[in-house]
């Protein structure tokens, strides 16, 4: 059976290790896409359908687990993770495949051998939502700084924009540009830096380059090539959505 996968992490050291002890100990593999971001990784999911997926849990933006929650059923997943003991608690039940960094010979063969049997059984990809939740509470950052203002100079003023009154932002090359119903500025501050200070229940990545307010959202379209596009409450601008977070948007 000819068994393929893709492999994410936002290292190049790791990825490489991971794909030179694979070709080593399960040549007939195929590797068919690396990834440096989760949204990459979902991506070369929907492109490539691999059998497996090896996702580093922690990526910038859109995590592993984020990429496992909008692929399950689609393909086998294998965490890859520098984390600590304690945090992978939640694997204890056997039921997630991990391999802790730097991955060692033997533990790699014993997560090859698993998979094996399980395609050799023809097992279908379990739904770990529950677990992965589980996990993802354990490895969030605790007492993370939030962002409470935004401050953009524009000439020789400061405009001070407070966070619950921003309904997006959007990366616009070197900058940063900031939306509320009433203004918008742009920041010389990154957008993959502005992530970190935001809360993910409140503001949710839709694009590589976008990231709204979720209370702000007021519909979404999916045309007929399945893209998505949502409007947003208090301006007449409309977002696309990338196919990599149009899971967010499924009907319950």
């Amino acid at each position: 059976m000819k068994v393929s996968a893709i492999i994410a992490d936002d290292e190049d050291l790791p990825r490489k290790d991971l794909r030179r002890m694979l070709a080593e100990h399960w040549p007939e593999l195929e590797i068919l896409a690396e990834a440096e971001h989760g949204a990459d990784a979902l991506e070369a999911i929907h492109q490539y359908q691999p059998d497996i997926a090896f996702l580093d849990i922690r990526m910038p933006g859109m995590t592993g687990l984020d990429v496992a929650n909008a692929c399950k059923g689609h393909c086998q997943v294998v965490f890859t993770t520098a984390y600590d003991s304690h945090a992978l608690e939640a694997f204890s039940t056997g039921a997630i495949d991990y391999l802790l960094k730097p991955i060692a010979k033997d533990r790699l063969i014993e997560a090859i051998n698993r998979l094996k049997q399980r395609f050799a059984s023809q097992a279908a990809p379990s739904d770990l939502s529950t677990l992965m939740a589980e996990l993802d509470k354990r490895l969030r950052p605790q007492n993370v700084e939030r962002i409470r203002w935004i401050s953009a100079s524009v000439g020789d003023t400061i405009k001070m924009f407070p966070i619950d009154k921003i309904i997006f932002f959007t990366s616009d090359e070197k900058y940063t540009r900031v939306v509320t119903t009433e203004d918008e500025a742009h920041v010389r501050k990154p957008l993959k830096e502005i992530i970190d200070g935001l809360d993910p229940e409140i503001f949710w990545q839709v694009h590589r380059g976008t990231v709204v307010r979720a209370d702000a959202i007021a519909k979404a379209h999916r045309d007929e090539l399945g893209k998505v596009t949502i409007e947003l409450r208090g301006t007449k601008e409309t977002l696309k959505v990338s196919q990599a977070y149009a899971w967010r948007f499924k009907p319950m």
